[in-house]
């Protein structure tokens, strides 16, 4: 499985993403999930996938020749981030359909998910999530933030935390949480983590982390969020019935003794 995020912010763009594929309990892989596309100091994009693997492999070495060949309508020429959304979802759609014949006999599916990123000069930041079918959506004021994979349970985090006012910083930092929420729930999403944080306006990439699962900050980050959770939780908050130690104490006491009637054999 897989789950990537990217945010949209007043300062630039933040993405993330895990690096597991999983076909089975026994064919647990490692591949990146972030590609990098530039012309320095006049564009750059950043392409997150999801989905079958050979078909996201194929389209991102797709996108890179005809890059490097200057072909019309890649990402070499797009005039602006909705032309290249437009010239991904293409590459993504025929590449899916060259293999989608064989694979369905075998009852794989070919299909991918993408979320694509970065800044043409003369544009603004922006991001947009390129599904299967070609088409696609970009962010909202309400909604300053893209998911691919297994977004559930990232989702709440960002939902709270993010908008478009964000401090580059915190969004990234909030992505890592989302993903940490993630791997806590599902087994087939896992490090190594990719963090790449874009100044807008800057066309480099300066600001990138691969996180292993022994990563120092890695560990620092997700047990700072588990105790200060559990903090949270404890300070919610208390019920009337939960006034005074005496209460606790008489209801503790009467739960035991409920528990131990229950489970006398009848005579």
């Amino acid at each position: 499985m897989t789950y990537c995020v990217a945010i949209k912010l007043d300062d630039g763009l933040v993405f993330a993403s895990d690096s597991r594929t999983n076909a089975g309990v026994d064919q647990v892989s490692t591949y990146s999930k972030m590609h990098t596309f530039e012309t320095e100091g006049e564009r750059l994009f950043v392409v997150l996938t999801a989905g079958n693997l050979a078909t996201t492999q194929a389209v991102v070495n797709r996108l890179k020749r005809e890059m490097e060949e200057g072909v019309e309508g890649s990402f070499a020429d797009a005039g602006h981030m909705s032309e290249a959304a437009e010239y991904l979802g293409r590459v993504n759609r025929e590449e899916q359909e060259k293999h989608s014949e064989a694979l369905s006999k075998s009852g794989i599916v070919a299909e991918a998910t993408l979320i694509i990123g970065g800044q043409i000069q003369g544009d603004e930041p922006e991001i947009y999530r390129v599904y299967p079918q070609g088409n696609y959506i970009t962010t909202s004021t309400h909604t300053p933030f893209l998911q691919i994979g297994e977004s559930k349970y990232g989702k709440p985090i960002l939902d709270r935390i993010i908008t478009p006012s964000t401090p580059l910083g915190d969004a990234a930092r909030c992505a890592l949480v989302s993903i940490d929420s993630t791997i806590r729930s599902n087994l087939t999403v896992g490090p190594p983590l990719e963090v790449f944080v874009y100044e807008g306006g800057s066309y480099a990439f300066e600001h990138y982390l691969c996180l292993e699962s022994d990563n120092d900050y890695l560990h620092a980050l997700t047990h700072a969020w588990d105790d200060n959770i559990k903090k949270a939780f404890i300070d919610l908050p208390r019920f009337d019935w939960e006034a005074t130690k005496g209460r606790k104490k008489r209801g503790t006491l009467f739960h035991a003794r409920a528990s131990r009637q229950a489970s006398k054999p009848n005579r």
